[in-house]
């Protein structure tokens, strides 16, 4: 089964001295790229939070939100920085005095200037705390994977609709290529006889234009390139996983050949199915970029 990049995961669980929220949102990216959001006290655990995440999904692009609460009143000691205050004390008396305006700096404005308060709390055990984070993460990419799994089974469907439509193109495609060097031939044949209507046409010279143009406009070779990606794309598509990458490649060598049929045939009928299957490719292309 395929997963769809785009995702939306919640978890959140309850411990004997902490609350922990954890969201996962992803979208659509080329690469993996992770990015987590956690407050400063708890920046040691961001190693193993992207490492866990990059266990169970290989693409996309990822914000990860970490809110850990404490639940349990914890010892905590609060202290000033008495000669920090005393050095704002003594430039605002100084500021004062040399421009006469009034000193009005008061407690309230100390306390909310960094540093000047600082608030202690005892030890955090680092393992305990990552093991119940990591729980809490595995809780909720795994709702976020569900969601991916769904979306990729929508995607998959339309996929394999359109990859039929193009086999199925392809296969016109082949019908008529064996007719277009025919055709040519009658056609050619007909314009040598009105433009040298008395004179004798050496059956030579039509034999040898019509295998310069066979040649010339030989799609075989890009036929049986296109049935083998296509068999080997929907192999990739049924066996499932993290598969977008290998699909992607496969979808621009179905392209390239399709332009080079497009290119070589010099065919109205054949060119109007190149058009269609192109139509197609691209839509499965912009599918692909969806999936993992």
């Amino acid at each position: 089964m395929i997963r769809s990049m785009t995702g939306f995961g919640r978890a959140q669980r309850a411990f004997s001295k902490h609350s922990i929220t954890i969201e996962i949102k992803s979208v659509n990216n080329r690469y993996f790229d992770c990015f987590i959001r956690l407050g400063r006290a708890y920046i040691f655990l961001e190693d193993a939070i992207k490492s866990q995440i990059q266990s169970v999904i290989s693409r996309g692009k990822l914000d990860v939100f970490v809110t850990v609460e404490k639940t349990e009143a914890a010892e905590s000691h609060v202290s000033c920085n008495k000669s920090l205050v005393a050095n704002y004390v003594e430039i605002m008396k100084g500021i004062s005095e040399e421009f006469e305006i009034p000193n009005i700096f008061s407690t309230s404005d100390l306390l909310r200037i960094p540093e000047v308060i600082t608030a202690e709390r005892g030890d955090e055990d680092e393992e305990e705390l990552k093991s119940q984070v990591i729980q809490t993460l595995d809780a909720a990419a795994e709702e976020l994977l569900s969601m991916s799994k769904r979306e990729g089974e929508r995607i998959e469907a339309d996929i394999t609709g359109r990859i039929q439509a193009v086999l199925a193109l392809v296969h016109k495609i082949k019908e008529r290529a064996p007719k277009i060097i025919r055709e040519y031939k009658g056609k050619f044949t007909k314009r040598l006889e009105d433009a040298l209507k008395n004179v004798t046409i050496e059956p030579e010279r039509i034999l040898t234009e019509v295998a310069i143009f066979a040649d010339r406009s030989n799609i075989d070779e890009e036929i049986v390139r296109l049935l083998s990606h296509i068999e080997e794309f929907r192999k990739i598509l049924k066996k499932g996983g993290a598969v977008g990458k290998k699909l992607d490649f496969l979808i621009q060598e179905l392209n390239r050949e399709t332009n080079t049929i497009g290119s070589k045939a010099n065919d109205v009928a054949v060119t109007r199915m190149v058009v269609d299957l192109k139509a197609e490719i691209e839509k499965i292309r912009e599918q692909i970029q969806n999936i993992e």
